[in-house]
């Protein structure tokens, strides 16, 4: 048993000492929690919550903040691209198939959740099961604080989605919406940057 415990440690060690080095504070909270191939290049700033069947793919450079809720069910994914940011208490739970597209940033205490529960008569909601639909966050979309994006919904690449919006149809590329429920508030101008 001795030999087992030195052999793991062994084999960790050097991932975790080097993921310390690098300033990727808590790199292996979910790496070990998951079990699934987290890029070293990503940041996990705390502990983050998995239920379910754990199908969470997470792209490179991704900055996770502590108290995210992750949840998938039965076949279904979630696929984080490259750069997201998501912040803290940010749940994500998925019965169908949840894609962040790369460089898109949820702000704090966002829901995406692509199920709703069913009313059937003479059964608690609870033993009355979902309808799911698939969820699309596009490339470089920005979720406000506390928004929430329901089942089906595509948001186009260069969203704005505002604090508190509940998004329940489609949200067209670059355009801002907001309001509950969303609608549009305007085109999204891109600033150039300057030097």
């Amino acid at each position: 048993m001795k030999q087992l415990l030195l052999r793991c440690c062994r084999a960790w060690l050097p991932l975790v000492l080097q993921s310390l080095q690098r300033g990727y504070q808590g790199w292996c909270w979910l790496c070990l929690a998951v079990r699934i191939p987290l890029p070293v290049s990503c940041i996990v700033l705390g502990p983050v919550e998995l239920h379910g069947t754990q199908r969470v793919a997470i792209g490179d450079r991704g900055f996770l903040y502590p108290g995210l809720y992750l949840e998938t069910q039965h076949d279904a994914t979630i696929e984080i691209g490259d750069g997201v940011v998501i912040s803290r208490g940010v749940h994500i739970v998925a019965h169908s198939a949840i894609r962040i597209g790369a460089g898109s940033m949820l702000g704090e205490y966002c829901s995406v959740r692509d199920a709703n529960h069913r009313r059937v008569r003479g059964l608690p909601i609870r033993e009355s099961g979902f309808n799911a639909a698939a969820i699309e966050i596009g490339r470089e979309v920005w979720i406000g604080r506390g928004a929430v994006i329901l089942a089906g919904v595509s948001i186009g690449d260069g969203a704005t989605i505002a604090a508190n919006a509940v998004v329940s149809k489609n949200v067209a590329a670059g355009t801002v919406v907001g309001g509950v429920p969303a609608k549009l508030l305007s085109s999204n101008r891109i600033q150039e940057a300057h030097s």
